[in-house]
């Protein structure tokens, strides 16, 4: 459990850190701060995935609450408006904690009122319950719906559009106020329903405005309910986008506390850290269609292909969810094309976007991981072997954005005005690291591709591959060794073009040694370690590059310009630690002390996920110190990384690497 009392909770730059997430297991979800002030346009009480896992609106933006005892009105919400904060509903919030999922606690004239907000798995519902404690006179609720009705990527303003009309009926009420969007139904154990139709106009989003964006929206209030809590001790509403009732909260509780404490035991190993992030895991797998996929990041990304496959074996694997793996491996094998993986779907359309070098390559380490952990050479044969050769292929005789196979045997990869690699960031026109050539990591991901292939061909009797695959291995290691060599710096140059060698001194070179198939071994690879952990390792993950690189930007803020120029120019990446702690494991021979120092540079993220992240890692964190927290409040990759570490690499307690770890739901 995952508490914070009152001393944070009313201080509100304190608590305003301070975010939760529900998910729905389709794209979905709800969130905010602890007091409920919304510091992003994407915060929500419903976010309904409206195409899961994509199509993503925020139809109920949040609920202002009034407890009304013996005639005295105490406004429990939180607002920010321009120049003021009302109503100041934090200052009687007396708790907030995961347990397991959000529950707030108000004092208020010597009553408590308990708050607990839930998802129901694979739908667009949220509920909302409430407990009264304590005896009080005449003591009733009011609770006032704000609804957005719009793209979670924009804001909406007052209109004449809108359609203020209501369908209502006995514990339950249907708005429809624009065509084309979904109803949002309202189900209540309130004994009194009062159409309102009002705007709240000017809320400011705090977050929004620090990052450059539109931070001002006009919220619609459609009703007032009205629970008298004399009578109803334990009121409660679920918004969804179906026609549910309110009366069966309690067996929709108990139904996803049950699936959340079996996602918590099936923890593969007795650090207790592990069942958080065990429960961190499972708000990213998602339904796509009849499979499963990896949304990259809480709140605004969709499925990403490089995410997913780097992802997959700490959210997957580690945890025992052997099917969801094998529903990722094949919804992604499904939309290859031309030898690549998707990189992105995005939010609106179904064409996959295929800018990517990397993600393709990652799937050959996801599908080698997935033969590791279950054995199941038979799956990987009949249903994956077919698309990893096409894709082999595909990149011997070239495919998109000038991706092929050079004489040297390296992997050759860009064009002008396209990114390829993880470092993506684009502004306009402009790409900040475009690194066109031969990158290393992509070298290191190219022979690790090949000796997994290697393998896999020589184990289903197709020698003639294999042994193809073997030369073009061999030349790939010999191409790399007398090409990407600094010995001015001791490590490895990151990205190598023509005549051209770039010196920065970045994390790509870890996965040299990382990588189960590494390009690179012996002395070198205890020196990139070294250089690695001397100029890019901190307490929270790797910069993405040395301070001392004339480029470096020590701090992501900004509007998107100032962000995206900094994005790979210093910024640390909580999910390159799993690499980092794998490379110094093999270079350090797993020793006891090595161990200990892995152990070590994990206890300022323990502690950040226990007192400010509320169970979630997030995207990246600023270069410099104090690192300050930014991007996606909630990545996929940063959980996974961190999660397969603690379980492969330094475990306490670790099941049969054949077996499943039972108990997790798929």
């Amino acid at each position: 459990m995952i508490r914070i009392d009152a001393s944070v909770c009313r201080n509100l730059e304190f608590a305003c850190r301070r975010e939760w997430l529900e998910t729905n297991g389709i794209g979905g979800f709800a969130s905010s701060t602890i007091t409920g002030l919304n510091t992003r346009r994407y915060h929500g009480l419903l976010v309904a995935a409206t195409q899961p896992p994509t199509g993503r609106m925020v139809l109920l933006s949040k609920v202002e609450e009034t407890l009304i005892v013996d005639g005295r009105r105490f406004d429990l919400s939180c607002n920010r408006y321009p120049g003021v904060v009302h109503p100041q509903g934090h200052l009687y919030l007396k708790q907030f904690r995961q347990d397991p999922f959000p529950v707030f606690v108000y004092e208020v004239d010597g009553l408590e009122l308990e708050k607990r907000v839930f998802m129901v798995y694979r739908e667009n519902t949220t509920a909302i319950q409430y407990e009264l404690r304590g005896t009080a006179g005449a003591c009733t609720l009011e609770l006032r719906p704000l609804i957005a009705f719009r793209d979670y990527h924009g804001t909406t303003h007052e209109n004449g559009a809108l359609n203020p009309s209501l369908e209502i009926e006995p514990g339950r009420v249907k708005c429809s106020p624009y065509r084309g969007c979904p109803s949002l139904y309202l189900a209540h154990t309130a004994g009194e329903v009062r159409p309102e139709g009002h705007w709240y106009r000017n809320f400011e989003y705090e977050v929004e405005q620090q990052r450059g964006l539109d931070y001002h929206e006009d919220l619609f209030n459609p009703l007032v309910l009205t629970f008298d809590l004399n009578r109803e001790r334990r009121p409660a509403v679920v918004a969804s986008t179906q026609a549910r009732t309110a009366e069966g909260v309690g067996a929709l509780q108990s139904a996803e506390i049950q699936r959340r404490n079996a996602v918590r035991r099936a923890a593969p190993s007795e650090d207790p850290l592990v069942p958080s992030l065990m429960q961190a895991a499972d708000q990213f797998i998602v339904r796509r269609g009849d499979g499963n996929t990896v949304i990259a990041g809480y709140h605004w990304f969709s499925d990403w292909g490089r995410d997913t496959m780097v992802a997959l074996p700490g959210l997957t694997l580690a945890t025992g969810r052997f099917d969801a793996a094998r529903g990722i491996l094949l919804a992604f094998a499904g939309s290859v094309d031309r030898g690549m993986l998707p990189n992105r779907f995005p939010d609106a359309g179904d064409t996959p976007e295929y800018n990517t070098v990397d993600a393709t390559l990652w799937f050959f380490e996801a599908v080698r991981a997935l033969a590791e952990r279950t054995q199941d050479y038979e799956f990987i044969r009949t249903r994956l072997f077919d698309v990893l050769v096409d894709i082999l292929a595909w990149h011997e005789r070239g495919t998109r954005f000038g991706i092929r196979l050079d004489s040297d045997g390296l992997l050759l990869a860009g064009e002008p005005g396209v990114q390829l690699t993880w470092m993506d960031a684009k502004v306009g026109d402009w790409v900040v690291t475009p690194r066109h050539g031969k990158p290393v990591e992509i070298q290191a991901l190219w022979y690790n591709a090949l000796r997994v292939m290697e393998d896999l061909a020589r184990r289903f009797g197709d020698d003639c591959k294999a042994e193809h695959y073997r030369e073009l291995a061999d030349h790939a290691r010999n191409g790399f060794a007398g090409l990407f060599w600094n010995e001015s710096t001791g490590c490895l140059y990151d990205v190598v073009s023509g005549d051209s060698r770039d010196g920065a001194i970045r994390p790509n070179q870890i996965f040299a040694v990382s990588l189960f198939h590494q390009v690179l071994s012996g002395e070198k690879a205890g020196r990139v370690v070294a250089v690695v952990e001397r100029d890019l390792l901190t307490p929270y993950g790797l910069r993405s590059l040395a301070p001392s690189d004339p480029h470096y930007r020590g701090r992501y803020e900004g509007n998107p310009f100032s962000r995206d120029s900094a994005y790979h120019q210093g910024t640390v990446w909580p999910w390159l630690i799993g690499p980092f702690l794998t490379a110094y494991l093999k270079v350090h021979g797993r020793s006891a002390e090595a161990r200990e120092h892995a152990t070590q540079w994990l206890a300022e993220l323990r502690r950040y996920m226990a007192e400010e992240g509320l169970g979630q890692i997030p995207e990246v964190f600023d270069g410099d110190p104090p690192h300050r927290a930014g991007g996606c409040w909630a990545q996929a990759w940063s959980v996974a990384e961190l999660l397969r570490v603690l379980v492969e690499e330094i475990p306490a307690g670790r099941p049969d690497r054949r077996g499943a770890v039972t108990g997790a739901s798929a």
